[in-house]
């Protein structure tokens, strides 16, 4: 029994023990830890994002302004033409008996001009010497300005039938490759109200060209000229470049969505950039060259709320600069010697969402306070700050900006 109460009396112990060592444990996650980073050397970026299409420069539209059967076929998809080159051909049966008709009709109104041009001739020439009545003389006028009306028709219908039998040969109107076709050989195709569309011709699919909707909050910052670089989906992983060449001012508005065409041209001498892929775009619309970085938190810490908290104070000469309002393009920084804040007023730059340039009072490698917080929200952040670190090279992937080493 009293084996039992000594063992009964351990356990106890050793549980007052670990509770003692729990709450103290609590008790020190809650003391206030401040979340160092060191000033880096980088290239800050702003940019924004949009998705496009990829298009050709040129694309032409090849129908025909004929009704008939496709008789004959010369090119297929992918094909290589020349401009000039005869890529299809319609039945021309009717359009050559059309022809001849005309020609026929032509002849008939060119021999008919002819007999009343001599009998005017002959007509004017009794006219004047008074041998026929005037209203011969007018008949014979009028049957000769009748005869050039209808030889001037003649002539005008044989060259309609001549247009219309050459629109039956269809040629390529540029140099290029045939994206895609509509037609096979045998196949009816009727120009009565529009003109079919047989074939897409694209002029050169080494230069292409990506139409990008860019948001209307993102507008106002892009600019021709711009450098860009975007991903398709068709190869992951790859990052092609180009730069913007338009920005169009004609709105478009979908689901109350406003956005704005932007062309970005897009160099493809390995042709692997394939009329409408997706592109997923970034536009670099500020840049800057290597300079000193820091967060953007560090910029806002004010020690004030910490001074005489847990042992921290604020050095004597630093304290005004606690309480002072801080220029426009300056800001103050803080740095921790054990527990005493130390502040600097610097110059403030180009900025983004994690990062902003610095300059003045301060130097590359210097460590400074970001922002407080518990020891155990500290520890909770460590295994993700190495991912996280926007002064690691990133990415981009939305509006911002990141950093480069």
């Amino acid at each position: 029994m009293k084996k039992k109460y000594i063992w009964i009396g351990i356990i106890v112990l050793v549980g007052l023990i670990a509770l003692w060592q729990y709450l103290s444990s609590k008790k020190e996650s809650s003391k206030i830890a401040f979340k160092m980073a060191r000033v880096e050397t980088g290239v800050i970026t702003n940019y924004v994002t949009a998705t496009g299409t990829i298009e050709p420069v040129v694309k032409v539209e090849v129908g025909t302004q004929v009704s008939g059967i496709v008789k004959k076929l010369y090119v297929d998809y992918n094909s290589v033409v020349k401009k000039g080159q005869v890529i299809a051909e319609l039945d021309k049966t009717n359009l050559q008996s059309e022809y001849q008709s005309q020609q026929s009709n032509l002849a008939k109104a060119q021999s008919d001009y002819n007999y009343q041009k001599s009998n005017h001739d002959r007509m004017k020439t009794l006219h004047d010497k008074g041998l026929i009545a005037d209203n011969e003389y007018e008949a014979a006028v009028q049957s000769f300005q009748s005869a050039k009306s209808s030889l001037s028709v003649a002539s005008q219908n044989l060259q309609k039938a001549k247009t219309n039998l050459s629109y039956a040969t269809i040629t390529s109107p540029i140099d290029g490759v045939v994206l895609s076709k509509s037609v096979e050989e045998g196949q009816t195709v009727a120009a009565s109200f529009s003109t079919p569309t047989l074939f897409y011709i694209a002029n050169n699919l080494t230069q292409m060209r990506v139409i990008a909707s860019v948001d209307e909050a993102d507008i106002g910052s892009v600019l021709e000229g711009q450098r860009v670089e975007f991903t398709v989906d068709a190869y992951v992983g790859e990052t092609f470049n180009g730069t913007v060449t338009q920005v169009r001012q004609n709105a478009t508005t979908t689901n109350n969505v406003v956005t704005y065409e932007v062309v970005v041209d897009a160099p493809n001498p390995d042709l692997k950039l394939k009329p409408g892929l997706t592109a997923n775009i970034t536009i670099f619309t500020k840049e800057s060259g290597e300079v000193l970085t820091v967060q953007p938190k560090a910029l806002k810490f004010n020690p004030m709320q910490y001074d005489g908290v847990q042992g921290y104070s604020i050095d004597p000469a630093s304290r005004e600069l606690a309480q002072a309002r801080v220029p426009k393009g300056q800001a103050i920084i803080w740095t921790l010697d054990g527990k005493v804040f130390k502040g600097r007023q610097i110059a403030t730059g180009m900025s983004s969402k994690i990062a902003t340039e610095v300059s003045g009072n301060i130097k590359e490698g210097d460590v400074i306070v970001l922002e407080a917080s518990t020891e155990e929200q500290v520890k909770k952040s460590a295994s993700s700050e190495g991912a996280n670190n926007p002064f690691m090279p990133q990415r981009p992937g939305g509006r911002g900006g990141v950093p480069r080493r």
